[in-house]
């Protein structure tokens, strides 16, 4: 739980001391300027909100790990809501007004977090959760997405070293293997997750695991 508030907390902060001309940069999703993806999180503080004020009353069906969705196929930005997204973060005009709502909304999701019981079952996509597990899913959410940010702006602070930890372990649990000791966190992230296509020399270390790559989550 505190981990999710370390992260949120430090994406959050990253995202307002944006100046406005960055809104208008690339963004580490493909296809996505920060404005999207800024918009992306509000989406994401919203269902943080829902979920945890959705309970469920069957056992979990899923843990942190086995929350996300894997396939190895990218984006395309096909996906109608992937389309939505761009159309409402256009809609914001001034990034002023994207920030203020992601800091309304985002600042209660990170309230909500905190007072939330890590024992109990919530529902999300059709499954069930303990809410601890679903927070500590989101760990690697916006890590991820705090990489995705700063892709492009390289004055901008990343993500804090334990979340990048953390979310390597959980990607090294998705992928049943390992992530090798040359790699930094934040490279097994990027390669691991498509952001970044693997140099020669990382591919060979890869060995086996570099067939299997990427791991697209949703």
């Amino acid at each position: 739980m505190d981990l999710f508030s370390r992260s949120w907390t430090a994406l959050r902060t990253a995202v307002a001391e944006l100046p406005d001309e960055d809104f208008a940069q690339p963004s580490g999703c493909a296809g996505w300027l920060v404005r999207d993806l800024v918009c992306h999180l509000v989406i994401d503080a919203q269902d943080v909100l829902i979920t945890l004020v959705t309970p469920a009353h069957t056992e979990p069906t899923r843990d942190a790990v086995t929350y996300w969705n894997v396939s190895g196929a990218p984006p395309t930005g096909d996906d109608p809501l992937d389309a939505l997204i761009v159309r409402l973060a256009a809609a914001y005009q001034q990034p002023g007004l994207l920030k203020f709502h992601l800091d309304d909304v985002g600042a209660a999701a990170g309230r909500a977090a905190g007072l939330a019981d890590p024992g109990l079952w919530v529902g999300t996509r059709d499954e069930v959760l303990t809410a601890g597990d679903y927070l500590s899913a989101y760990v690697l959410e916006w890590t991820l997405h705090h990489l995705d940010l700063v892709a492009h702006l390289p004055a901008v602070p990343g993500p804090p070293a334990e979340g990048l930890a953390r979310s390597r372990e959980m990607l090294e649990e998705i992928a049943g293997a390992s992530f090798p000791a040359s790699f930094s966190d934040e490279d097994a992230l990027l390669v691991g997750t498509g952001r970044r296509v693997p140099t020669a020399t990382e591919k060979a270390r890869l060995g086996e695991l570099a067939a299997r790559l990427p791991l697209v989550l949703g």
